[in-house]
């Protein structure tokens, strides 16, 4: 067979299928997601929608709610569309970083899912302000605002990983119990956005809010920071509610 031959000529039922269940969990309401549900939908029977569904959620291309049965798109996927096209959204969320650093007087930076983190694709700094750049940088998600606004709105199988893996002490009040900084996640989703009192760096402070699909899974972070004397604990309220409506607005 030639290595030429049309797309549509050596198709694999499988994998058709698999992509069929994929689609389906993307567009499905919480209703509709359901392993019958996504069934019939996909026209196949439990059994084969169920096994195909397991070796999706294997790979992190879905993921599952085991006290509702539902299914919604993993991490995986996410971090295979941030590197896809990540242009779309950087052009969309840059104009609002320009906004929110001029109205808050502190870098504005945007980041996405990237493999056992997020990786900074944009910020835009104060021009009066020396501060250090973190664009181009990865960070852990459970000592940074962002990596908890992250977590806090991905399905529950995707946090207990995370919980039950390493939780690196950087500074003093990086948190490593796993039951605190599940705690902490429920406060983040009850508030909209994630806080940072130096966390992986003691001198830098900061808020972040997740930038939501329509079906409510992060895309990716909006994030106010600065360093501790010009971000305290007692702006966390006003510039939470600052970057929860950047983070809307980016969508």
């Amino acid at each position: 067979m030639g290595t030429h031959e049309p797309a549509a000529s050596v198709r694999i039922q499988s994998v058709d299928r698999a992509v069929d269940l994929l689609m389906a969990v993307a567009a499905a309401q919480p209703e509709n997601a359901t392993a019958p549900a996504l069934a019939r939908t996909c026209g196949l029977n439990r059994a084969t929608a169920w096994r195909l569904l397991k070796t999706l959620q294997a790979r992190g291309l879905v993921s599952v709610d085991d006290a509702t049965g539902r299914y919604a798109i993993g991490l995986t996927t996410m971090e295979l569309g941030n590197a896809a096209e990540p242009d779309a959204l950087i052009a969309a969320a840059h104009p609002i970083l320009e906004r929110t650093c001029r109205r808050t007087g502190e870098t504005a930076s945007l980041a996405v899912p990237g493999m056992g983190g997020l990786t900074y694709v944009d910020e835009v700094t104060p021009t009066a302000v020396l501060t250090a750049s973190w664009f181009g940088r990865s960070v852990p998600l459970h000592a940074t605002s962002t990596g908890k606004a992250l977590l806090a709105f991905l399905p529950a199988d995707h946090v207990q990983r995370v919980l039950n893996g390493p939780l690196t002490r950087y500074t003093d009040t990086t948190i490593t119990d796993p039951g605190a900084l599940a705690a902490e996640l429920a406060a983040t989703r009850a508030r909209g956005y994630g806080e940072c009192a130096g966390e992986l760096e003691s001198s830098l402070y900061g808020v972040s809010a997740p930038v939501l699909d329509r079906n409510g899974r992060p895309l990716a972070v909006l994030s106010i920071w600065g360093p501790r004397d010009r971000v305290p604990p007692a702006r966390f309220a006003e510039l939470g509610a600052e970057v929860v409506a950047a983070a809307a607005d980016v969508t």
